[in-house]
């Protein structure tokens, strides 16, 4: 469950008749806790309460207390020797009347009425297994505001069917926006009386609904009327009560959706809630999930948190403002001058969504403003930073209007803030109806239309603020622009899940530029049309990415065009999780990258430490794969660059699955030894060499396939494996039907095999390299050295090569994906001597001694990073001290300091490869 169902379960809870016996029961469900938990705790078979409760191991000690006893009994369960003895992180006791909770680990309390209990639901959010428990806390209103939307807008949908496709999906979603407007509008005062439209709605309006739709639709054309025609309009006196507000929000069609019973319910409801407590920042992205259908199954997992924006926003620009700020102090002239420059700062989203990162930007900027006012004894000055240099892109027109919406009450807040309510009422109505989010393909649009790096003039119009045409390319007012910055979270999606019209968007953008494109990540066109854009003036861009952009393949295709703008890497946050409320979330692994014409001296790199705290470094240069260093681009090799041995694909069969046999299969060939010896191979990928699954293949030489036909069930076998090549499309399978008694490769050690899966998890800390016997040999799903020493197994086994791999070869989802020509013949090694190599051998040897001491566990058994045998993890401790210590004499201190050395070393590699191949 996400923590918008937690929230709705236990407003439901809460709201049915209080049962003793069933609330313990009833609480643990809401948290997500399936029925066969419960029953296991309703026998007792689980539950080793001590004081009459129900305790859940890990978890929660709650018990139900006698009127007007539930302080004792939370002192109860706090003292219980069970709540220790079961780590139970909460307690949590309640009569049906008041309610009592602590959370053990932090001394945290709560205290409340029992109905007002659903209004901490973030509090107890950890009995779900949902972590990022403050940020929810700190949007627990925009939660339960975003549950309650969702409940009117599927129940109009069911009552309105049409409302939910074509253009009438557009009419639903503006409507929405009003309807926002209108419950944030009623409790601060921009309607001069509380609860206005609540009200208005829930008295004039029938109780079976059926003028429902009537009433509210009176109340939006009286708010797009101004005062001096309202009469001639023919608004009645109860909707003149009503201001102006003009701004395109009421203007154009004033068409409401049909009400039911339940859904006019539903909306008096959502309006009794307290929308002075609305978080423009996030709420926007929790809105956008009620009215988009693909989302609102996972409704409340889209959110981003203040914190992640601010890795983007910070080091882009705010931190130079706060930093400007204080070396100003008091100095007015210096204060008026930073003020002054402020005002002209841009800030541009070119995939803004509904606004998360205009919103956080506006809102710190105008705090850092509000600073120099106060500092300039100046505090109720009007501010001097237009909302309209906040711009953005979005696709999704709903999507652009929230982001709209999400900045005007941003701005009157900050007033209220900052300036006090009575000078923000008094400016907030009517709405501007200026225009500066553009509803349009970020990547097809030409940038410097939307957010040109001067004030030039504007060219096309959009109809007003909240009815953009699809096909607006350009922003309906003027002012002088300074600084720009782009910023935002753009869509990722990787080549293989992208549309046909996502496909042709990089195309256009790069198919001139380079003939590779098609392995790039959609988020690749945000970062060549920002560079492109940097081209025009003072800017600098950063956006949110999937880390893959920085690794494998895609380094050489796209970050060569950028650097090729002038542009370079001025910091980065390497990869972290960016997480959703999701329980039990993984999040997706993002990287943040900032690029800039005019970079800093120095760079700053953001990074993880052990304790997931963030540390800052920095350096002189950021390369394309976020490492301190040059901006080497490390390019595939068909050869090892560093002379060590060859590694090739493993054995394609090309075969439709006849030349491969599961065990039953080979005993159903009922060979004999001699015939098994001389026509069988234990064959291995990645599944079978990790797993340790069975599986094997005909190897049949030339020389022995007659001997090889007189068997019936091998000649069957070899018979299908021609006529499927045969009937193959692919020219080379069709030449292949020649000998249909072998594989596209016939390649085995003649003495061992070092074998490499193409793809292992990365949750493994070292790499599953392992050596085979020359009975064995590997399928196209692994690599092999064949016949190589020993020695190269201890580099392959190695943190530091794992490092390297994962930096430059990249992954599969987020799994390590090995490449020969990417990983192995690329790495960096240095002059090896004698003793190097001896002790390289042994410390090999050691790590399959290690292993075979738990035969038969299988390589996923032994490198279980929660179960690896102790023996096999010093095995591998003692190889790297062994290799690092060829490298630079000691261990290395981290990830960090490897990739820099190996990077050094490959830098210096090339170089001298390029020398002799001039020479």
């Amino acid at each position: 469950m996400n923590a918008v169902e937690i929230e709705q379960a236990i407003t439901d809870l809460a709201a049915r008749p209080f049962d003793a016996g069933e609330f313990p029961y009833a609480f643990l469900e809401a948290f997500g806790n399936k029925a066969t938990t419960l029953k296991r705790l309703r026998s007792g078979n689980t539950n080793s309460s001590d004081v009459g409760g129900v305790l859940q191991r890990n978890n929660i000690h709650l018990a139900v207390a006698e009127p007007g006893a539930v302080t004792d009994t939370l002192a109860a369960l706090r003292d219980s020797p069970a709540t220790g003895r079961a780590k139970a992180k909460f307690i949590l006791a309640t009569d049906g009347t008041d309610f009592e909770a602590e959370d053990l680990a932090s001394g945290e309390t709560i205290a409340c009425a029992y109905v007002d209990f659903p209004d901490h639901f973030g509090f107890f959010l950890p009995l779900a297994g949902i972590s990022t428990v403050q940020q929810i806390r700190d949007s627990s209103f925009d939660i339960r505001a975003t549950s309650r939307l969702n409940r009117l807008y599927t129940e109009l949908l069911k009552d309105n069917p049409d409302w939910g496709r074509g253009a009438q999906r557009h009419e639903m979603n503006h409507f929405m926006a009003r309807l926002i407007f209108c419950f944030f509008a009623e409790d601060t005062d921009i309607f001069a009386t509380n609860s206005l439209f609540t009200h208005t709605v829930s008295q004039m309006s029938d109780g079976d609904a059926s003028n429902t739709a009537e009433v509210i639709s009176t109340i939006f054309l009286a708010m797009n009327t101004a005062r001096n025609q309202r009469e001639s309009a023919g608004i009645p006196r109860w909707a003149d009560r009503f201001p102006y507000v003009n701004g395109g929000l009421f203007s154009g069609s004033s068409q409401v959706p049909r009400f039911s019973k339940i859904s006019r319910s539903y909306l008096i409801h959502i309006g009794t809630l307290d929308w002075t407590k609305i978080n423009p920042d996030i709420f926007g992205s929790m809105i956008q999930a009620v009215a988009d259908e693909d989302e609102r199954g996972e409704l409340g997992m889209h959110y981003t948190s203040v914190p992640n924006i601010l890795k983007v926003l910070n080091p882009l620009f705010l931190d130079e403002l706060r930093n400007s700020l204080n070396e100003a102090g008091d100095n007015t002239r210096k204060l008026l001058n930073l003020r002054q420059r402020m005002a002209r700062i841009r800030v541009f989203d070119p995939a803004c969504g509904s606004g998360n990162f205009l919103v956080i930007a506006y809102k710190q900027m105008r705090e850092l403003e509000a600073e120099i006012n106060r500092r300039r004894n100046e505090a109720d000055r009007a501010s001097e930073i237009p909302l309209t240099n906040f711009r953005g892109i979005e696709l999704r027109g709903f999507s652009a209007e929230i982001a709209r919406l999400a900045l005007i009450i941003a701005e009157y807040q900050c007033d209220v803030t900052w300036r006090g309510k009575q000078l923000a009422l008094a400016e907030f109505l009517p709405l501007s109806a200026d225009n500066w989010i553009v509803t349009d393909n970020a990547l097809k649009l030409d940038w410097l239309s939307v957010c040109p790096p001067t004030g030039a003039a504007v060219k096309l119009l959009g109809d007003d603020l909240f009815q953009t045409p699809l096909d607006q390319a350009e922003i309906s007012f003027e002012n002088e622009g300074g600084e720009t910055y782009i910023c935002g979270n753009p869509p990722y999606l990787g080549s293989t899940w992208q549309s046909a019209e996502q496909k042709a968007d990089l195309q256009a953008l790069f198919d001139k530029r380079c003939k590779n494109w098609k392995s790039l990540d959609y988020v690749a066109g945000w970062f060549l049309k920002a560079a492109d854009y940097c081209r025009h003036g003072s800017a600098a861009a950063a956006f949110v990415s999937t880390n893959s952009i920085c690794q494998g393949q895609q380094v050489p295709i796209l970050w060569p065009l950028v650097f090729a703008t002038g542009c370079q890497i001025s910091f980065a946050h390497t990869s972290f999780k960016w997480a959703n409320l999701a329980s039990h979330n993984a999040g997706v692994t993002v990287a943040i990258i900032g690029i800039s014409s005019t970079p800093p001296a120095q760079r700053r790199i953001f990074s993880l430490d052990e304790q997931g705290q963030t540390v800052e470094r920095l350096c002189e240069h950021i390369n394309a794969y976020l490492i301190s260093g040059p901006a080497v681009i490390v390019e595939r090799a068909s050869r090892p660059l560093s002379g060590q041995a060859e590694m090739s694909f493993g054995n394609k069969p090309v075969d439709g699955g006849h030349l491969l046999l599961s065990r039953p299969e080979l005993q159903a060939l009922q060979l004999t030894p001699e015939q098994h010896s001389r026509f069988i191979r234990r064959i291995y990928g990645s599944a079978e060499f990790i797993r340790g699954l069975e599986r094997y293949c005909l190897w049949i030489d030339d020389q022995h396939l007659d001997e090889a036909l007189a068997i019936p069930l091998i000649g069957q076998r070899i018979e299908a494996v021609k006529a499927m090549r045969l009937n193959s499309r692919d020219k080379g399978a069709n030449e292949m039907a020649a000998h249909a008694h072998q594989m596209r490769e016939m390649n085995i050690g003649k003495l061992q095999t070092i074998a490499m899966p193409c793809v292992s998890s990365e949750s493994r800390e070292y790499l599953p390299v392992g050596l085979l016997d020359n009975k064995s040999t590997v399928t196209n799903l692994a690599f092999a050295l064949y016949d190589a020493p020993s020695w190269n197994m201890a580099l392959l086994a190695s943190r530091l090569h794992l490092v390297w791999i994962g930096t430059v070869c990249g992954k599969m989802k987020t799994d390590f994906r090995y490449s020969n020509t990417m990983g192995w013949n690329t790495f960096p090694i240095p002059q090896l001597t004698e003793k190097n190599i001896t002790d390289l051998t042994s410390a090999a040897e050691n790590i399959l001694l290690a292993r075979e001491a738990h035969f038969p566990a299988t390589i996923a058994d032994l490198y279980d990073p929660a179960t690896m045998p102790d023996n096999l993890r010093a095995a591998h401790n003692h190889n790297d001290e062994i290799i690092e210590r060829i490298y630079i004499g000691r261990r290395f201190k981290n990830d960090t300091e490897r990739l820099e050395k190996l990077f050094e070393m490959y830098t210096r590699m090339t170089e001298q490869t390029a020398k002799r191949t001039k020479a």
